[in-house]
């Protein structure tokens, strides 16, 4: 048994945070069905290089492959009238409709919530878009690292401007992903309420929503205090020592270094036996974090020059042995070759018709009753496009070959 069999989406969403959710929803068991535009599909598809075939952007950029896996495709031009009794057809065989159109696009081709619970009362609608359904920035479309900028995330990421700094987004598109993240909880919570119900409930999702959400302790510092946060670089804004340290140089004398995360003032008295200074954890003005605080710019640059003295994998060794919370800065390529990924099974080789055994991010989730659905018991690769239209109009609304055929013809799917 997968947690969510018996589910079926209908998912009209692209690019990443709508794709990101209805994959984690997949991954746990639902049937979701990805309504593609025909002839290109999901923009990711072409967004590479690289491509899963070399350079061939015929082939799926790994972007698309990132977020897609356990999904059957169907090709519908939701432009058409044709396209659009379609998808409503779908609609009354499935328990969740996801989008993330502009705004009123949904409501002009007749699939806005009220159209599609006309057939289907227990349906659930989740929209995704950049800034909800209200609000005076609606219309507007609304793009992650927009977001990133709009939503305060950026004037905390990034080296302090004393330092030379300035702001900086976030490597991955976090705004898309929590979007994406927040929106399976409210799906699962809806799916929830229309057990017990038999009604569905319409679900409004915004990005900025979402990254405001998401400064988190940050947020709840400024509406506390009135002080608006700054950029720290890769310090912590409440505890130190708690920041990137350089060390001893690699042996081909390049530079190297360590995050150093004390978070309590035990942890930073075994810190400082560790390193050689237990005078400074027996210095009244260092002995509690909160001090510390209030003196980070007199005691790191003492802890820097202390660090700067061993090489890497002695400060590892020993602050592990003595439980000084610590670790390397790892490159991509030393993530995916580090034991402990491995041994937490963190990626699955998939079958597809472009390559077998093609590696992919497995999902985090593990579950000891309901495990998540994987290449070992039932899971599907990313899809390719239009992969599954014919299965899935036979099997969902018991089409005839000749009618699939007709609507081929049409350019409907």
């Amino acid at each position: 048994m997968n947690a969510l069999d018996g589910i079926r989406i209908l998912d009209l969403s692209r690019v990443l945070a709508g794709p990101w959710c209805t994959q984690t929803l997949a991954d746990l068991g639902a049937d979701v069905i990805k309504i593609e535009r025909p002839g290109t599909g999901d923009d990711t598809r072409g967004w590479g290089p690289p491509f899963l075939a070399g350079d061939d952007p015929a082939a799926e950029a790994a972007y698309f492959l990132s977020a897609n896996r356990n999904k059957r495709s169907v090709t519908c031009d939701i432009a058409r009238p044709e396209g659009q009794a379609l998808v409503r057809a779908l609609a009354a065989h499935c328990h969740v409709f996801i989008e993330n159109f502009k705004v009123g696009d949904m409501a002009r081709y007749g699939l806005d919530p009220d159209s599609l619970r006309a057939v289907n009362p227990r349906l659930v609608y989740c929209s995704l878009t950049g800034f909800g359904q209200t609000g005076p920035y609606a219309p507007q479309a609304g793009y992650d690292y927009a977001i990133q900028g709009m939503g305060g995330l950026m004037s905390v990421t990034g080296e302090r401007d004393a330092l030379g700094g300035g702001p900086q987004k976030v490597g991955v598109a976090v705004a898309d992903l929590f979007t994406g993240m927040y929106a399976a909880v409210g799906i699962l919570a809806a799916l929830r309420h229309a057990e017990r119900t038999g009604r569905g409930q319409t679900i409004d999702m915004a990005l900025l929503d979402a990254q405001t959400a998401m400064l988190a302790n940050l947020g709840a510092s400024y509406l506390v205090s009135g002080q608006t946060p700054g950029r720290l670089g890769n310090a912590h804004a409440s505890i130190v020592p708690y920041q990137v340290f350089e060390v001893a140089p690699r042996e081909d004398g390049s530079k190297d270094f360590l995050i150093l995360a004390v978070g309590n003032d035990s942890q930073f008295a075994r810190f400082c036996e560790v390193a050689g200074c237990a005078y400074l954890a027996s210095d009244a003005r260092y002995q509690k974090n909160s001090d510390r605080v209030r003196r980070r710019d007199e005691l790191a640059p003492q802890i820097a020059a202390v660090m700067k003295t061993r090489p890497k994998a002695d400060w590892l060794r020993a602050l592990q042995a003595a439980k000084v919370p610590c670790g390397p800065i790892n490159t991509v390529a030393e993530v995916f070759a580090d034991p402990q990924v491995a041994a937490r099974g963190m990626v699955e080789h998939w079958p597809h018709p472009l390559q077998d055994g093609l590696p992919l991010v497995a999902s985090p989730l593990k579950l000891s009753q309901t495990p998540v659905r994987g290449p070992a018991n039932g899971g599907l690769p990313p899809p390719r496009l239009g992969q599954h239209t014919h299965e899935v109009l036979r099997e969902v609304l018991g089409w005839s070959d000749e009618r699939i055929a007709a609507a081929r013809a049409q350019g409907i799917i």
